[in-house]
């Protein structure tokens, strides 16, 4: 599917659609997208107009970055297409992920729904399987990833999962940390997981 990339260009976001999140959830959604503009990182995601994945693209944009959607047919309405920027209507959920993946240099995952977790468990799946070795980072503003990062170590407790899958990801608490996190490719030190100082 595709090894580590040779350099960073293009940023897949994962995030929430909900227009009724968290108002500084979806500011900081905002400020991903600036900072990916400034970066000069295309930014890739679910193509929707709504919640922060809406809040990311719009300020992308608006930033002068450049942002490419992608969204099955089924979702135009629903997510609220964004007609502002590039946007490839595909026809499922499959090839929607797909193409975010194979377009994509690395994944930011800010706080989203059960579409999100749905996304990062296959990105990570694949990632602990060997089929990629894209950065993967999430962004965990006052911890809303921790169960998520405890589940995964509960799984590593019943030895159900191998130590070194506490790797797979980083986890930053501010957007200025992401695209360093992103540039370094791999986790970034104690912080990046629970217990990942004794899993080392």
């Amino acid at each position: 599917m595709g090894d580590a990339p040779d350099r960073l260009d293009s940023v897949c976001v994962f995030c929430g659609s909900s227009d009724a999140a968290d108002p500084a959830l979806l500011a900081g959604a905002a400020d991903l997208g600036r900072a990916l503009a400034a970066a000069d990182l295309t930014m890739i995601y679910g193509g929707g107009g709504v919640g922060l994945m809406g809040a990311c693209a719009i300020a992308a944009h608006e930033a002068g970055g450049k942002v490419l959607g992608v969204i099955p047919h089924f979702l135009k309405e629903r997510e609220r297409r964004l007609d502002v920027v590039e946007t490839v209507v595909v026809e499922s959920m499959h090839e929607r992920k797909m193409m975010m993946f194979e377009r994509s240099d690395g994944f930011v995952v800010l706080p989203g729904g059960i579409g999100t977790l749905e996304e990062v468990v296959e990105l990570l799946s694949w990632r602990r399987l060997d089929l990629h070795g894209k950065p993967v980072v999430f962004y965990n503003p006052d911890g809303f990833w921790e169960p998520l990062f405890k589940l995964f170590q509960h799984t590593v407790d019943q030895h159900l999962t191998p130590p070194s899958f506490m790797m797979s990801w980083s986890s930053v608490d501010t957007i200025e940390e992401i695209v360093p996190a992103l540039r370094r490719g791999m986790p970034i030190g104690p912080d990046a997981a629970p217990d990942v100082a004794e899993l080392t």
